[in-house]
């Protein structure tokens, strides 16, 4: 495993803030996941020395800001996500690849999930099920850079 220099983290967490300010529309707008939390998932779990729960409110400030939305629901989101994230992080090494993708699918749907909280109690109208794709598809797409990572390395990089 190469060790992570905090370039690295902080070039992949710029490349997923562009993919979000990309001019999604339609049904790929439904579908699109949480590209800045589904990068900063992956660096939690794998240096987590780099990557903290201050990170995730930072990051989750500056999509408040990108968004327009209630400014600090995705600060706060983030921050919960990652603190959940940190604290079984030991554990998760000792899991496969589907169960890594659950426990992944677990922490997409707990940040939507407040997110859909905050924005009722905001004021906003209760969104149907396809509310949920991004979970969805963000753990597809979690699934994709696990294969494609044992792919072209040779080994699980846990």
């Amino acid at each position: 495993m190469r060790p992570v220099s905090l370039k690295d983290i902080y070039f992949t967490l710029l490349v997923a803030f562009m993919l979000y300010l990309l001019p999604w529309a339609g049904f790929g707008l439904m579908l699109r996941p949480d590209f800045v939390l589904l990068v900063l998932l992956y660096w939690l779990l794998r240096a987590p020395q780099l990557c903290n729960v201050g990170t995730a409110w930072t990051l989750g400030i500056l999509v408040d800001l990108a968004s327009g939305s209630l400014f600090g629901q995705y600060g706060l989101t983030y921050a919960l996500t990652a603190f959940v994230a940190l604290t079984y992080q030991r554990r998760l090494v000792l899991f496969n690849d589907w169960q890594q993708a659950g426990y992944v699918l677990l922490l997409l749907l707990l940040t939507q999930i407040t997110l859909l909280i905050l924005k009722l109690f905001s004021g906003g109208d209760l969104s149907g099920w396809n509310y949920f794709l991004p979970s969805i598809s963000g753990v597809l797409l979690w699934q994709v850079v696990v294969y494609s990572r044992i792919r072209v390395t040779g080994n699980k990089d846990h």
